[in-house]
């Protein structure tokens, strides 16, 4: 029998706390370090912070350089931030410590659309390291870019993209839902959309590694964002909700070739949201529909780092996709 990955979990919010209570149950791996900038983790065991029940004897250490200490892990699940700007020195670090990479970290699903700079950093780090990095997640990572590139595997031909994720919000963390956006004033929400405070992160990115992995010259991305007023009081992890405040947001991304608009990506999050599932429309001349339901992002999200180890460790060194990965398989159970 091989020897268990070693894993150091580096951020522990609430989805790096998810994602090493998944990690605990996989036999096939172990964890051995923990990192998390907040001084209120510091010490903490992990098994503790993730509400095991049990300690893990992996405490939780301020720094990648302290957590390496008298210790070598095979891989590291990177949870720390969406903007790359903010996580890009992490970034290459861990590459150059020649640790291999999955993570989180939403901008780096598809840098080259608006930082081909740091996603070259990170290239020629990684490459001179000899490690794999991939940043993946359920969205963007699989529901509303990898899944249709897939599908279009079954096509003769695609003449446009059409993905629609509708997200109930009743069901989800509060974090998520302050994120959103909900229970704000409509005033409230335009101020904070002027500062570029909402909106999820990613979209764009999920319109560009659709373009390239359909060989298609994307032109540009336009994005819209909005809210959704509720038409009556709702609850909420944020309180009641009244009628006229905000419920969610609704959230557009469209991708231009050859000066028609040829991807359309629609994210639409809200309280008690009807329909809520992923909906993927390939046009062409064969047509494809699909229909998505059941799948719980931050559960998802969580599983599709961990699914993507195996893949990360046996790839070539670099900055990968989504489109750069074998299908991937819930495995070592």
């Amino acid at each position: 029998m091989s020897e268990p990955i070693r894993v150091l979990h580096y951020g522990l919010g609430p989805i790096g706390l998810r994602i090493a209570r998944l990690v605990s149950t996989r036999p096939s791996l172990v964890p051995v370090r923990a990192v998390d900038i907040d001084p209120a983790k510091a010490g903490q065991d992990l098994g503790d912070l993730a509400g095991l029940r049990r300690r893990l004897g992996v405490p939780v250490r301020p720094s990648l350089a302290t957590a390496l200490e008298g210790q070598r892990p095979d891989i590291v699940l990177h949870a720390t931030g969406s903007r790359l700007a903010g996580v890009l020195p992490q970034f290459l670090e861990l590459a150059e410590a020649g640790l291999p990479v999955v993570s989180t970290c939403e901008e780096l699903s598809y840098p080259w659309l608006h930082h081909p700079h740091e996603a070259q950093q990170i290239v020629n780090a990684a490459k001179r390291s000899g490690v794999a990095i991939l940043s993946t997640g359920i969205n963007p990572g699989f529901m509303m870019d990898a899944l249709a590139v897939i599908l279009s595997g079954v096509c003769p031909s695609v003449s446009a993209v059409r993905v629609r994720r509708v997200v109930d919000l009743s069901v989800r963390r509060k974090q998520l839902q302050q994120k959103v956006g909900v229970n704000l004033t409509s005033a409230q929400f335009a101020s904070l959309k002027a500062e570029g405070r909402l909106g999820h992160v990613g979209l764009p990115e999920s319109v560009a590694m659709i373009a390239a992995g359909l060989g298609w010259a994307l032109e540009r991305v336009e994005q819209t964002l909005e809210p959704v007023i509720a038409s009556g009081p709702l609850d909420s992890a944020l309180g009641q909700v009244a009628a006229g405040k905000v419920q969610g947001q609704h959230q557009m991304a469209r991708g231009f070739v050859a000066g028609q608009e040829r991807i359309t990506l629609e994210l639409k999050m809200a309280l008690e949201a009807r329909d809520a599932g992923d909906f993927v429309q390939l046009d062409g001349p064969e047509p494809v529909h699909a229909a998505v339901h059941g799948v719980q992002g931050d559960v998802a999200t969580a599983a599709i780092i961990v699914n993507a180890i195996p893949n990360v460790l046996a790839a070539v060194p670099g900055l990968l996709t989504m489109l750069d990965m074998p299908p991937l398989g819930s495995v070592g159970v």
